[in-house]
């Protein structure tokens, strides 16, 4: 974790909005290419993409990823020099917003191709001859990021796929087996981590490869499904003696997992825009729906149960939308990794409960699939499709929990590592008025969330943290709200054309985030962490088994964990291969069809 961005800065107590202002204060504002971009993207989703058509069938149309590629949406940050368009990384996130507000998989297909698929590895650590190579060829062809393994869990440093190099022939013999490979069943190119063996002075360790995925021994053994995302082209890779080119391998022998790392960091944002997407839409569907239901002779909206709802939803889009426009328009500065963390984990887990209380204004209708509700003579809003397809988010692309540890760890040892600075003098946007109140609030919150973290630090210096997980994680917890809380304020601020609209917006989030700071403070102190250790360690004992009796297992017998047999693959091929069009040569632009010039 290195340089110091709005993140870092705030857990050493020094709430930096500068850091987070917005080029020329105008927040919206893209260039006119990109502007004209999502305009055709924009039209081609509503005119082209049946999203209920993707959640019948659980397959992305063939047409539809065409039409994707057609438009440039596979190659928005790819460099225009190699045949992409080149765009911002607040166009490619404003891109994902679009797509995956007409089916979360669309964005899904994106992100994981872009984010940390080929591209930005190559864009990353690629030599110019690998970039020559095969970012071109990202502009129409799919790529995957192939590392978890079945036993791999959070550790990507137990990586078993192996890559053994041959001197004489200068390949790599690649063998193992890839679980959750997010467009493994459509890929064209993978990425491949695989451990290459310890040979005399040369360690060896986790590299990254490019493989070509329609290479002799590389096999899709199955489609994985999934509770949401029904469209989500994703499963297990399975990797048998399936040669490669040294030139193929991106870094260093062990440069596998920064390579990996520093690719995830640069797309991190690309959940919270999918997040953001989803609460926008929320907020429509809330005002409509609570608007137009009456009971008791007024609207269901203005009912106080039901307007704290609103509220919630409402300001909660707005920060989400905030914190991607604010650290999107940072991206590539140094320092930025904590503030994508940050917003990874508060928008994974805040979009869940917009969506949970989305479902619970709407009620059984909330509840009732969209088909079922056209069926019957009624509007089709696929709410219970949201509340499953965001659930994903707290799990994917680095658990909350697991976040929050990293997090916490990272951050310990910027404070062991910390010398005495100088206040920075406020600089950036000017506040006034509640605004101004609130970030008092926040940084007054952010010094006492440092000076905490600063005596764990050294009173667990070189000590394990594994007993302080939920205490630490509260304090990530915190800084998350405050990041939130900075990045709203700056939004509101440099939000032009609202009038007071968008500060009132900030006003409210910024009201109930305190709420919540306020109770995290107070679980510091009280709570029953020591009690739910023991308990839990008396129920992996067996201790409470008694508890168990009385209901049926209705799970499939089977391992806990499957060991994948090495060798090769007994079962069919289940990739599905799109077409892939036309390449452009290097340089050149994106396919444009002629009716959207």
């Amino acid at each position: 974790m290195t340089g110091s961005g709005f993140g870092t800065e705030l857990f050493l107590g020094r709430l930096r909005t500068d850091l987070l202002a917005l080029p020329g204060g105008v927040p919206l504002g893209l260039d006119g290419a990109e502007e004209e971009f999502l305009a055709r993207l924009r039209r081609f989703c509503v005119r082209e993409v049946d999203g209920h058509l993707v959640e019948r069938t659980g397959s992305i149309p063939d047409g539809v990823i065409e039409g994707l590629k057609d438009l440039g949406a596979l190659a928005v940050r790819v460099p225009r020099e190699y045949g992409g368009l080149g765009f911002s990384a607040a166009c490619y996130h404003r891109a994902l917003m679009l797509v995956s507000s007409v089916h979360s998989s669309l964005g899904e297909l994106l992100a994981a191709h872009q984010a940390i698929g080929l591209a930005q590895p190559l864009v990353l650590f690629g030599t110019e001859e690998q970039k020559r190579a095969f970012l071109p060829r990202c502009v129409r062809e799919i790529s995957a990021f192939a590392l978890t393994e079945a036993e791999l869990g959070n550790d990507p440093f137990q990586v078993r796929t192996t890559a053994v190099h041959d001197p004489a022939t200068d390949t790599y013999t690649l063998d193992g087996v890839k679980l959750w490979a997010t467009n493994g069943v459509v890929a064209d190119l993978l990425v491949v981590l695989a451990r290459v063996p310890e040979s005399g002075a040369d360690p060896g360790g986790t590299t990254a490869f490019v493989v070509e995925a329609d290479s002799p021994g590389v096999t899709v053994e199955h489609r994985c499904e999934f509770l949401g995302l029904r469209g989500l082209e994703n499963g297990v890779v399975r990797l048998h003696e399936v040669t490669v080119p040294a030139f193929q391998r991106i870094g260093a022998h062990g440069a596998g997992l920064g390579i990996a790392l520093a690719a995830q960091d640069t797309g991190r944002l690309s959940l919270p825009a999918v997040c953001a997407a989803a609460a926008k839409w929320s907020v429509k569907i809330a005002r409509e729906w609570a608007g137009v239901r009456v009971q008791g002779g007024r609207p269901v909206g203005e009912y106080d149960a039901v307007a704290g709802k609103l509220s919630f939803i409402a300001a909660t889009a707005f920060a989400l939308e905030a914190m991607v426009e604010t650290t999107g328009h940072h991206v590539g500065r140094p320092g930025t990794q904590v503030e994508a963390e940050l917003a990874k984990l508060f928008a994974s887990e805040q979009t869940w409960l917009v969506a949970d209380e989305l479902m619970q204004i709407r009620g059984g209708r909330g509840y009732e699939t969209a088909d079922s509700a056209v069926a019957r003579g009624e509007r089709g809003v696929p709410v219970e499709r949201l509340l499953r397809d965001l659930r994903v988010g707290r799990i994917f692309d680095g658990s909350s929990e697991a976040l929050r540890s990293y997090l916490a760890q990272a951050l310990l040892d910027r404070h062991r590592q910390a010398v005495y600075r100088e206040p920075v003098p406020p600089g950036g946007p000017r506040f006034t008025g509640r605004l101004e109140e609130h970030l008092r609030s926040a940084r007054r919150s952010a010094e006492r969330v440092a000076e905490l973290l600063g005596a764990f630090a050294v009173r667990h210096d070189g000590a394990s943290s594994d007993d302080h997980q939920r205490r630490l994680g509260r304090l990530i917890d915190i800084g998350a709200e405050l990041y939130a809380m900075a990045a709203s304020c700056v939004y509101a601020t440099a939000h032009a054309g609202t009038g007071e609209a968008a500060v009132e917006l900030a006003d409210a989030f910024c009201a109930q985030s305190r709420r919540r700071v306020e109770a995290l403070f107070a679980q510091l102190t009280e709570n029953t962490d020591a009690g739910d250790r023991a308990v839990a360690r008396r129920l992996l004992g067996g201790r409470y088994r008694w508890l168990e009796e009385g209901v049926v297992d209705a799970s499939v017998d089977g391992p806990w964990i499957a060991t994948p047999a090495p060798g090769p693959a007994t079962g069919p091929n289940v990739r599905r291969r799109v077409p892939k069009g036309r390449v452009p040569a290097a340089g050149g632009a994106v396919g444009v069809r002629e009716g959207d010039r």
